[in-house]
């Protein structure tokens, strides 16, 4: 694993909080995890939107980090469009996939898809600004 994901894994406290973990699969490629829990319920039994907006944000932004990260640049979310297909039910094992479908000079733009077994819950499309680490 690179220092910059390594930086990226301790100084994340949004994807701590969450309880959020990913994996690595490819370049552009990530697997990350989440099991949704009662302090992210908007009503009873349900996720709050806003949780998995948070979630799929670290699916896309990872995804892109992992395109660049061995050129030690960083990457930022210029804008990312989600569609909701199903409810986040309290206590479901997520699996949200993201790759980058596009690399230009400076921009990326990456797909995601969170899934809780094999029901498509969550899709979105993203675009990121990938900038120069200068420490």
């Amino acid at each position: 694993m690179s220092k910059l994901i390594e930086e990226y894994i301790r100084n994340n406290q949004f994807g701590q909080y969450l309880g959020m973990e990913f994996n690595i699969i490819e370049q552009g490629h990530v697997e990350y995890y989440l099991t949704t829990s009662k302090h992210l319920e908007a009503i009873k039994g349900m996720t709050h939107g806003g949780a998995i907006a948070g979630f799929m944000d670290g699916i896309l932004g990872v995804a892109a980090l992992s395109e660049v990260e061995s050129e030690n640049k960083l990457v930022a979310t210029i804008e990312f469009k989600i569609n909701y297909m199903k409810p986040v039910f309290t206590n479901e094992k997520l699996i949200g996939v993201g790759k980058v479908l596009q690399r230009g000079k400076s921009t990326l733009v990456v797909e995601g898809k969170i899934s809780c077994g094999e029901e498509l819950k969550v899709c979105a499309l993203g675009t990121f600004k990938a900038y120069s680490n200068s420490n």
